[in-house]
């Protein structure tokens, strides 16, 4: 074998961008270097090189050698190339390959991929002797560095402004890295990276602010070891603010930096005082992250009177099944000390539950639950709550159902719903547990096989209804004690209605329908006079009873359009009223059967009738037989008008009236002396202004009957007695503005969950555990076209809510104004960082300010500060938060509160 020396002279070369394997450069450099040749390809995967076939002899022959031979066989075998994968590389303006050197230098725009490695930078130079590829910048025309490396190697990612790579050890150093990691943005002068999951860090800042080069705030530290998408164990740590070196300094600090979507740990309490009970800590507590599916938040407050409180909280989900909260609260609250006049000690405890099935999980059957219950003072006398529209509320509720759709023929549907409404003034709780509702579709026995239903006979249909109760009615006091269910009342009650529709004249719609029930009972009374005791007493009787009743109804009622047209010239060209008329008869019997008879004194002579039904869960059966007729008109009020946009041809519909009702009824049966004929007429409307923004609503109660000296009600009519036609007993009138220069609010959830209103008339809930988030509902967005650019010229977002109530009152000729109040909530961005809002009103009959409340909040970037201030009533409460938005950081944060004067 022979080989002719050859000279190859490589310069800087230039050419487009192009793909090629760096083992294919390595090969070449080879064999240039034994001068035999040049070779060349695109893009060539790594062998190894094949020994030469050795002839097999025999073991005494020895093998010969010619004396040609001038070249012993190579003993040694190749060197395996350090590339084991394709390698892609792209420059913009020239790729340079130095074979002397053995290295590719790409400079502008250069990009390097290989394997899992991503490169990309201004200047990439690859070192295939030393398996090393080295990055840095280039400056510009006007000398600016420009074009930071980009290095990306699987999930994790550096800019820094240089860096050396070596694709063997898979070490690194870095200069001036910028990486981040979840919320976390750190900046080191010097990474060395040691291999995939440890770098160590020399002269490091973390923060979670945006701009990495010049944040807000940071933690600067000298010695970090920094394991990715796990955790950061520094040396001394110090907090710098606006590049101010604070006191806060810690010998050694440890960051949490799991990928996963939380981890567990310490919650750090907040520091606070109270005139009535003592110095406290507050909110201290674990989170336990125990699982992808639902967590565990344990809370707890102290105060060194012995007051102390217990905060269960626990989130759940599980992706296209469901997903839920929990919340338990408990506090032992003591006043004052023992001795003291003012001394009380009480427990009281709230728990609210919050449960949606997704669709998808089953389209057949749902279960949900929204559970507010607990004590009736809790949201008043919380130590930890400023549940401001909570504690101006009089009513908890609560419901949890379950509902299942069965496909047969007839369709088939069953419920069970628990439910608990709960008057937090007079403490008094209703509850059933549960009830039970099932029912089967209507079934049309007279259709034919056309399945046309038209007619009298062929809308004839029926269906079958059951209904179950466990009812309970209870106190605050004797809540879920063995009393509360003694006095449950339970009971079912089926029903089969038959109804039918039709059409008389063409124009008038009429119906007729019957219902049969069938109540049964577990528990009637045994009412007699006591001798020994002098009264009147009822004697529970256990045991299973029932009574069936029965009724009939008919209607009829069309709808007449009426429009006036003043010209299409006009500006309001026509008006249309429609209005719908309807009768309805109602006839049920007596049945007196279920009654009997009591004595109500000693003689026994006195007598007096009851039914064994009373107290019952569905009423009692009706002793006398009801025969009443009703009469019902709505009406509404449309007009067209000329649309002011004259390129628009077609006219502009506004609604004048939404709606205008007239109800009322006559009773065939009235003795007109303790029955009166005719009931009051009832009249409500309503209506919308200024593109549907204002909703105006008005009642009116109109009774034709005159009252005496006593305010009793007489057989005689108003007219007749001197009056006009209708006496106006009761009026009332409510009006909501809601007006904005931006998106529409977000409701006030928590607030609505708690029992308060949705909307911020009463204040904003601000829960005491977590204050990171904003106290405004619609915080806004940086891409909102509302953000401030200028100082002069510039759109200043705000919103403004206003409600207000009238009430008249003239049952008993006092014809007085009862109630007359307006509230209004208003936000505002006072500037591109300030957002300020209040709550208030007025009470005109109490001549009174009401609940009012001040809020203000401060954007620190990284950073959120707010004050709240209630000053006037028992409410009366100040809170101050200043602390990082971050999660990661949230314990970094300083609160300070009133105690709430209850």
């Amino acid at each position: 074998m022979t080989c002719q020396k050859t000279s190859h002279t490589f310069t800087k070369i230039a050419f487009k961008p192009l793909h090629t394997n760096l083992f294919n450069i390595v090969l070449i450099s080879f064999f240039l270097t034994l001068g035999c040749g040049n070779l060349y390809s695109q893009e060539i995967k790594t062998k190894k090189t094949p020994r030469p076939p050795v002839k097999q002899t025999d073991k005494a022959e020895k093998p010969k050698i010619t004396a040609t031979d001038t070249i012993k066989l190579d003993t040694v075998r190749p060197k395996k190339t350090f590339l084991d994968g394709k390698v892609r590389y792209v420059a913009k303006d020239y790729a340079k390959i130095d074979q002397k050197k053995k290295t590719i230098t790409l400079y502008n725009e250069a990009e390097l991929y290989y394997k899992d490695v991503e490169l990309k930078s201004g200047i990439i130079v690859l070192d295939y002797d030393k398996d090393e590829v080295y990055a840095g910048r280039i400056r510009d025309s006007a000398g600016v560095l420009t074009q930071y490396p980009n290095f990306k190697q699987g999930a994790s990612e550096v800019q820094p402004d240089s860096i050396r790579f070596n694709f063997k050890t898979k070490k690194a150093l870095i200069y001036n890295s910028r990486t981040e990691q979840g919320e976390f943005k750190i900046k080191a002068a010097v990474t060395k990276k040691e291999n995939d999951s440890v770098y160590f860090l020399k002269g490091a800042r973390f923060t979670t602010s945006k701009d990495i080069d010049n944040p807000e705030y940071y933690f600067q530290t000298n010695k970090v070891k920094f394991i990715p998408g796990k955790k950061v164990i520094t040396g001394l740590t110090n907090m710098v603010i606006a590049d101010v070196p604070t006191p806060i300094a810690l010998p050694f600090a440890y960051f949490p930096m799991s990928q996963e979507k939380s981890v567990s740990g310490i919650i750090i309490p907040s520091y606070n005082d109270s005139n009535t009970r003592g110095f406290s800590l507050q909110n201290m507590g674990y989170y336990f992250a125990l699982s992808d599916n639902y967590d565990l938040t344990v809370l707890g407050d102290y105060y060194t009177n012995g007051s102390y409180a217990m905060r269960f909280e626990s989130a759940y989900a599980t992706r296209y099944k469901y997903r839920g909260n929990i919340n338990v609260r408990f506090e032992n609250l003591i006043n004052s000390e023992r001795g003291y006049p003012d001394y009380s000690k009480q427990n009281i405890y709230n728990i609210q539950w919050s449960h949606s099935k997704d669709t998808k999980s089953n389209p057949n059957s749902t279960f949900s639950a929204s559970v507010n219950m607990g004590s009736s003072k809790y949201f008043k006398q919380s130590i930890n709550q400023a549940n401001v529209g909570s504690n101006l509320n009089n009513t908890l509720s609560s419901s949890i159902s379950y509902n299942k759709t069965f496909n047969t023929i007839p369709q088939a549907r069953i419920s069970l719903t628990a439910t608990h409404s709960q008057n937090t003034q007079t403490e008094q709780i209703n509850m059933t547990l549960p009830t039970l509702q099932a029912s089967i579709d209507r079934v049309y026995p007279f259709v034919g096989k056309d399945g046309v239903k038209k007619g009298f006979i062929k809308n004839i249909n029926l269906q079958y209804n059951l209904s179950g109760k466990n009812n309970i009615v209870t106190t605050d006091s004797l809540f879920f004690k063995p009393q509360m269910f003694r006095d449950a009342q339970i009971g079912m009650q089926h029903s089969i209605p038959l109804s039918t529709n039709f059409k008389i004249f063409k124009y008038f719609s009429a119906g007729a329908s019957t219902n049969y029930q069938e109540t049964w009972v577990t528990k009637t009374i045994d009412r007699s006079y006591d001798v020994n005791q002098s009264k009147v007493v009822d004697r529970t009787v256990n045991g299973f009873d029932a009574f069936r009743t029965y009724n009939f109804s008919t209607n009829l009622g069309t709808t007449i359009y009426g429009t006036f047209n003043f010209g299409s010239d006009k500006r309001i060209q026509s008006i249309r009223h429609v209005m719908r008329p309807s009768i309805t008869y109602a006839y049920t019997p007596s049945f007196e059967k279920y009654y009997n008879n009591y004595a109500v004194d000693a003689s026994g002579r006195i007598t007096n009738s009851y039914t064994r039904f009373e107290n019952g869960v569905y009423g009692v059966p009706s002793k006398e037989n009801s025969n009443i007729v009703g009469f019902s008109l709505s009406n509404t009020f449309e007009a067209k008008v000329r649309d002011s946009d004259s390129t628009k041809t077609e006219p502009k519909k506004i609604m004048l009236l939404n709606n205008l009702n007239f109800n009322t009824s006559y009773n065939f049966n009235a003795d007109g002396k303790q029955v009166l004929a005719w009931q009051p007429v009832l009249v409500s409307g309503g209506t919308q202004f200024f593109d549907n923004k204002m909703n105006v609503n008005f009642g009116a109660t109109l009774d034709p009957y005159a009252i005496d000296n006593s305010g009793t009600r007489i057989s005689t009519y108003n007219i007749d007695n001197g009056g006009s036609l209708f006496r106006l007993t009761s009026a009332n009138v409510t009006m909501n503005y809601s007006f904005s220069n931006k998106g529409g609010k977000e409701e006030n959830k928590q607030s609505e969950r708690n029992g308060g209103r949705k909307d911020d008339l009463f204040g904003t809930n601000t829960d005491l555990n977590d204050p990171r988030n904003s106290q405004f509902a619609n915080e806004k967005n940086e891409d909102d076209e509302n953000v401030i650019t200028e100082f002069f010229n510039s759109k200043i977002p705000w919103d403004m809510t206003m409600a207000y109530s009238l009430t008249y009152s003239n049952v008993n000729r006092e014809s007085k104004i009862t109630g007359n109040s307006i509230m209004i909530s208003a936000n505002m961005d006072i500037t591109p960082k300030w957002k300020g809002g209040v709550s208030t009103g007025y009470d005109f009959v109490q001549k009174g300010v009401t609940f009012t409340q001040f809020r203000f909040e401060r954007d620190l970037l990284s950073w959120r500060m707010a004050f709240n201030w209630s000053p006037l009533g028992t409410n009366s409460n100040w809170n101050f938060f200043i602390g990082i938005k971050s999660g990661v950081l949230s314990d970094i944060k300083w609160n300070k509160r009133s105690a709430i004067n209850r």
